[in-house]
């Protein structure tokens, strides 16, 4: 998952040690030795992440951070703020400039890297529904109700087995206007994940199963856009640098500092504000000339397009795009046995399985007829296979509502898989890739996934 960074350190060494790290892991670096610099660099390469310096001479960090945080064209992009410095007041006087994270030098390796996935997790999604939203998605463009939205209180779910700490971190949050419960209270109200915006959990030595429980929360189709903090003391930390590789959203070392909780919080809920804005903008605002008119999924024109993108990605950071060709098993005997309508009925309710079955990132397609192809961005074939996997099984598992005389058909797909790995190969040639093994698929029984190389 590499991506484009801005390092902005007025020592030169330090950006050179920083540049060294980064490239060895293939991102893509660009450097600012001062304030102005950095200004000027962000808005001319746009970077995924931007690595900042507080102790700079002139324009400190926590003014460049307040500028960009102020700008529409630069206020998306997250920054984590270096520092030598470990105190409290130092840390909210960045969070309140806008910093989405911190970093302590010297920098931990594993710290930094796990810091980053963990940004651009948030930023694959955003930039994919920015690109998405035929109105850009910049926040200039966001109406006065969508700008109030993202500082609407969030409901924030804690979980600790200390019972009176979980509810001191929950009165703390439901003093600045969160709704706020902990995880004994849910289990009494039966709080849903999907109402959830936020979920703090604390990692501990009693607390063995914290990290499956992360796990665990991530995977669940309900609960995959609610932001997750995590918290850990010192001793915890490799545990907690864990925790954000398996997808929490931010970590905090206690003990905690309210003020510092509240404001990580309020980070947390703008991000996933923006998000839910975005994702709205996207489902009713676009453009039809991309849009399939049953299923509502994307057409062959975007499908190509976006695939072809994802390869150039491929092929300059060296990660993989999978790609899944999905084909409904028998769907001729389904038109000639119940109808064209009932056929229709089948697509539509295929497709609405397949988007709720995918993780945000993915780009999910219908090319023609009851062919159907999902796009998976930074995968490889293993994770494609289990994406691939679930959607079959979940189609399989209940029949199809065809609405004749409340009549059910029980509907089964084959699915083909192909990896690219960012060799050089064309387009037409990773579709071909894809169709091959799902031709396999059919060969082999139907109701099954094969995989093929691209």
């Amino acid at each position: 998952m590499t991506a484009s960074v801005l390092v902005v350190d007025d020592m030169e060494p330090n950006r050179r040690l920083l540049q060294a790290k980064l490239e060895a892991k293939y991102y893509t670096v660009f450097m600012a030795a001062d304030g102005p610099h950095a200004l000027e660099s962000a808005l001319r390469h746009e970077p995924d992440i931007i690595l900042l310096d507080v102790m700079m001479p002139g324009m400190d960090g926590d003014e460049v951070c307040r500028r960009l945080k102020a700008s529409a064209a630069t206020r998306h992009i997250p920054v984590v703020m270096l520092t030598a410095l470990t105190d409290r007041d130092d840390r909210l006087r960045g969070l309140e400039a806008g910093a989405d994270d911190f970093l302590s030098k010297p920098v931990d390796d594993f710290g930094l890297f796990a810091r980053l996935e963990a940004l651009m997790r948030y930023n694959m999604v955003s930039n994919e529904l920015r690109t998405r939203d035929s109105a850009g998605a910049r926040e200039e463009h966001f109406s006065d109700f969508e700008q109030e939205s993202l500082d609407k209180p969030a409901s924030v779910l804690v979980i600790d087995q200390n019972n009176s700490e979980a509810r001191r971190v929950a009165k703390s949050l439901e003093a600045v206007g969160h709704q706020a419960a902990t995880w004994m209270d849910a289990q009494a109200s039966s709080i849903r994940f999907d109402e959830i915006d936020i979920v703090i959990i604390a990692l501990s030595d009693q607390n063995h199963d914290a990290l499956k429980l992360c796990a665990h929360l991530r995977a669940l189709k309900e609960a995959r856009d609610f932001s997750m903090i995590v918290t850990c003391s010192v001793a915890d930390q490799p545990k907690g640098v864990e925790a954000l590789r398996i997808g929490a959203s931010d970590l905090i070392l206690t003990p905690l500092d309210m003020l510092e909780l509240q404001a990580r919080v309020r980070t947390q809920t703008r991000r996933k504000r923006f998000v839910d804005i975005l994702r709205r903008r996207v489902d009713r605002g676009l453009e039809l000339s991309v849009i399939d008119h049953l299923t509502g999924l994307y057409n062959r024109r975007y499908m190509l397009e976006r695939l072809q993108l994802w390869m150039q990605r491929s092929a300059v950071n060296e990660k993989p795009v999978s790609i899944v060709a999905f084909d409904i098993d028998h769907f001729k005997k389904v038109n000639d046995r119940y109808g064209h309508e009932a056929g229709d009925l089948v697509l539509r309710n295929f497709a609405a399985r397949l988007r709720t079955n995918i993780r945000p990132q993915d780009i999910a397609c219908r090319p023609g007829g009851e062919e159907f192809l999902l796009i998976m961005p930074d995968t490889r074939e293993e994770l494609a296979e289990v994406g691939a996997e679930r959607i079959r099984e979940a189609i399989a598992a209940e029949p199809f509502l065809i609405e004749r005389d409340d009549e059910y058909i029980k509907v089964t797909v084959s699915a083909g898989i192909a990896t690219y790995n960012g060799e050089e190969g064309l387009l037409a040639d990773f579709l071909h890739a894809a169709d091959q093994a799902l031709y396999r698929a059919k060969q082999n029984g139907r109701n099954r996934i094969e995989t093929m190389a691209a």
